[in-house]
């Protein structure tokens, strides 16, 4: 083995169907999306060459879009940092019990590898007016109708309105235990020797987690905020099922960046405009993963 990849045609062989899979199915789509995102291209039409019509439309004339990066933004920002303190807290409570871990690790972790669209719908009964937290307010008398209620999935009041928040918290809900798994991995991995030093020198548990156990876990906290926050600005799925159509429909409040591209590019066959869109969506992914490894120091303190 040592002397066939002491040759580099050999080398080259064996990267080659990686390298070759690789920019099929990543390099390829990229650099065809991004010309058509500079083309007027609809279904059955040959590609119109318009330069950056698209996103200067995209930028100064839709209002859809507005709205989209409003949402979107706030989203990727209540995720991240949601995420990363309630991640760290039951990421800590749960390495420091030994009867149930498994099961409480289970439990949260469950959510997020069940079906978004499953969930959406059974969150949209949930908060439904006719049904869920509105008939038991109702049935405790609290209200006088369950149709009166709270408007959770349908109120557009406020900058930022109801239904994104409430989404913001289902999304919270389903994928905390992603974050909870990282940390809780990366906090096994540093030595229980470390620890009980710290002990023996009189440091409690609470200042052991933010003087050894935090900058020790730095480099995944870095990790799990880049993987929330590419998660929250391509989120499309519970949007979909729980949002009433009209409200993300064209002129909708409840608009994100993933909606809009769905609706331009499978709903009004704009798949030059959609396309656009996907760049600015990658441009983006790749800025706020920048910032993040950028400000959030992966080197130990300690």
């Amino acid at each position: 083995m040592d002397k066939l990849l002491r040759k580099k045609s050999n080398i080259i062989l064996f990267l080659a169907p990686a390298f070759i899979l690789f920019t099929a199915v990543l390099i390829v789509p990229i650099i065809t999306a991004f010309y058509y995102s500079l083309c007027d291209y609809k279904i059955g039409l040959k590609p119109e060459f318009i330069g950056l019509k698209n996103y200067i439309t995209m930028f100064t004339e839709d209002a859809d879009m507005k709205t989209a990066f409003k949402n979107s933004l706030f989203f990727m920002i209540f995720s991240c940092v949601t995420q990363l303190l309630f991640g760290l807290i039951l990421a800590a409570l749960l390495t420091n019990i030994k009867k149930g871990r498994d099961f409480f690790k289970n439990v949260y972790y469950l959510p997020c590898v069940l079906s978004s669209a499953a969930l959406g719908l059974m969150w949209y009964f949930i908060f439904s007016p006719k049904y869920g937290i509105n008939k038991i307010a109702e049935s405790l008398g609290w209200i006088e109708k369950a149709d009166k209620g709270v408007l959770w999935l349908a109120d557009t009041s406020g900058f930022i309105i109801l239904p994104i928040i409430v989404i913001s918290f289902v999304a919270l809900w389903q994928y905390v235990g992603q974050s909870m798994m990282l940390y809780m991995a990366q906090i096994s991995g540093i030595s229980s020797d470390i620890y009980e030093a710290a002990a023996i020198d009189g440091c409690s548990k609470t200042q052991a987690f933010f003087k050894i156990t935090l900058p020790l876990i730095k480099p995944m906290v870095a990790t799990a905020m880049s993987l929330n926050a590419i998660g929250s600005l391509k989120f499309f799925d519970l949007i979909f099922s729980m949002i009433p159509e009209a409200m993300r429909g064209k002129g909708g409040k409840a608009h994100v960046l993933a909606t809009v591209l769905y609706d331009q590019g499978l709903r009004y066959s704009k798949y030059g405009y959609a396309c656009a869109i996907g760049v600015v969506l990658l441009i983006m992914c790749l800025i706020v993963t920048f910032l993040i490894n950028k400000f959030v120091k992966t080197e130990s303190d300690i």
